[in-house]
């Protein structure tokens, strides 16, 4: 079959993401399985490397980029919306705290849906709010599970550590108390696409005073069963 689309600098392209599928290649490796010259698989690969299309790893080998696992994310990022409003408004009713969903963009979370609770001391985060990877316990579930490059360029900000991340890694929950914000305590958890990359992450946020200063105590298995019930949603729509 002709796998031409008639646009020749796309299709070697192709061919060069295609490659890397299998895992990491040299430019001799990338040159063997893609039948391109060398300068011309070198010129394709430094470009889709630009873009982020492409990257390095430890060795200086090819890899597939992160900018594809973003694209796979948004893809996906309508369904997890459309299921995220009824899981988090029962988030909020069982825990009777402000509930969040987060997503995360370069150097920063995005509050991408939320469940306020009706009255009282709250923490109020308005959807569409950007917030630092530097600090709370969904910034540390967005960065835990992340390739070791990434992970140690966040640590460098950050106000947890890497020790604090394996941890959350063990147990699959986060918290913070006072790291973001004084007074402010929080409970996250990780939601997973049908491959089980951690997309987003699941958040219950509200005063210390009633939160504790061992919020996941309280809250950890309610965060946990939201975030699970968004990963089990993402897994049937992709059936």
């Amino acid at each position: 079959m002709d796998n031409s689309s008639g646009v020749g600098v796309l299709d070697k392209a192709a061919l060069v993401l295609t490659a890397l599928e299998s895992g990491p290649a040299t430019l001799a490796g990338l040159v063997a399985a893609t039948g391109l010259a060398r300068p011309t698989a070198h010129r394709l690969a430094v470009a889709l490397e630009h873009h982020r299309l492409v990257a390095r790893d430890m060795q200086g080998r090819f890899i597939l980029g992160p900018r594809l696992a973003e694209l796979s994310a948004a893809a996906g990022e309508d369904r997890l919306l459309a299921a995220a409003g009824p899981v988090l408004a029962r988030l909020r009713d069982i825990t009777g705290e402000s509930a969040q969903l987060w997503r995360r963009q370069g150097d920063y979370r995005v509050c991408v849906a939320a469940a306020e609770r009706p009255s009282g001391l709250r923490d109020t985060i308005p959807v569409g709010s950007q917030i630092t990877m530097r600090a709370g316990s969904a910034a540390q579930i967005l960065l835990a599970w992340e390739d070791p490059d990434r992970m140690h360029r966040g640590l460098q900000t950050a106000a947890f550590s890497a020790a604090a991340l394996a941890g959350i890694r063990r147990r699959g929950w986060a918290q913070s108390v006072g790291e973001r914000e004084a007074g402010v305590a929080s409970v996250s958890a990780p939601v997973r696409s049908p491959s089980g990359k951690i997309i987003a992450a699941v958040s219950v946020s509200g005063p210390l005073e009633r939160l504790s200063r061992q919020p996941g105590r309280m809250h950890a298995p309610a965060v946990l069963a939201a975030a699970e019930r968004l990963s089990e949603a993402l897994r049937r729509a992709a059936e």
